[in-house]
């Protein structure tokens, strides 16, 4: 095993090695946010160089966020099976790289916001990626097993990023979209972290099924469904969406909810991870509702 990591070790690094440390699949389902909280700001189109330069700025200090988050976890990514071949678990990527390349993603990130889309849509930015790199991974993480339910504010805010591209300023309804992100992570996140609880245990990270047991934790899930299926429907309340986002905010939840109740009754093995991946169509099929309900 030793001579296999020395000799993994000594690889160079290519630009996939890189692209990986961005988390390109879940930047990918921030930019669908961003974009769609875009295209909410408006009942015009958004123009052109804000889509372009707007969502690229936010994708780079996503990039350089998820880097942080390679770089501090790159001695326990080593020993858990979802994480065991990223690039700087494996040597591929060394320290001094990932370092630099963290900071002129993010730099150029903000840069492109402030410069070419407007101050504020940067600042809120920098606020999200300094969120989720150094305060959450840094601190949180390891600190608290309530840690994503705190943390996942950082990761809520794309839709609001993408609606300030556009208007410059905050509104309301930007913040209902935050709301529900925010109030979807915990379901989310722990549905996986009880997938992956015994991996959490070796590495001494306090998820909360390890710190307090798989059936508590499903429990959480149920009560923060309920919670994230009540807040969806806040749009439709507020007048910002119509009848189509509704029927589709309870057929969505109303899956998310059967998942939920099958991890409470704790006898589909299958669940956690069913949970989770049904979680994130959730999310996508959520803001598409809501982006063709908006143009009809």
């Amino acid at each position: 095993m030793a001579e296999a990591l020395a000799e993994v070790s000594e690889q160079r690094a290519s630009w996939h090695d890189y692209l990986e440390m961005c988390k390109p699949k879940v930047v990918a389902l921030m930019l669908l946010t961003s974009v769609i909280g875009m295209f909410l700001s408006t009942t015009a189109m958004v123009p052109l160089d804000i889509l372009v330069f707007g969502n690229l700025g936010i994708a780079l200090a996503a990039g350089s966020a998820a880097t942080v988050n390679h770089i501090v976890d790159r001695q326990i990514d080593l020993m858990m099976t979802r994480t065991h071949k990223r690039p700087m678990a494996q040597g591929r990527v060394k320290l001094p790289q990932a370092v630099a390349f963290a900071f002129v993603v993010g730099v150029l990130g903000i840069s492109i916001l402030a410069l070419l889309v407007n101050p504020l849509t940067a600042w809120l930015t920098l606020a999200s990626l300094i969120g989720y790199a150094f305060i959450y991974t840094g601190f949180l993480k390891r600190a608290t097993p309530q840690n994503i339910t705190i943390g996942g504010l950082s990761g809520a805010v794309p839709p609001l990023l993408g609606w300030t591209s556009v208007t410059g300023s905050l509104d309301p309804h930007a913040l209902l979209l935050v709301l529900i992100i925010f109030a979807w992570t915990p379901p989310h996140f722990w549905a996986l972290a009880i997938h992956r609880k015994d991996e959490y245990a070796k590495v001494k990270i306090p998820m909360l099924p390890v710190t307090h047991g798989k059936q508590f934790t499903a429990l959480h899930i149920l009560l923060y469904t309920l919670i994230m299926i009540a807040v969806s429907l806040l749009p439709f309340v507020t007048g910002m969406s119509g009848l189509l986002y509704l029927v589709s905010a309870l057929v969505l939840g109303g899956r998310f909810l059967y998942w939920a109740i099958v991890l409470v009754r704790g006898n589909n093995a299958h669940a956690p991870l069913k949970t989770f991946r049904y979680s994130i169509t959730y999310l996508m099929l959520m803001f598409l509702a809501m982006l063709v309900d908006h143009y009809l």
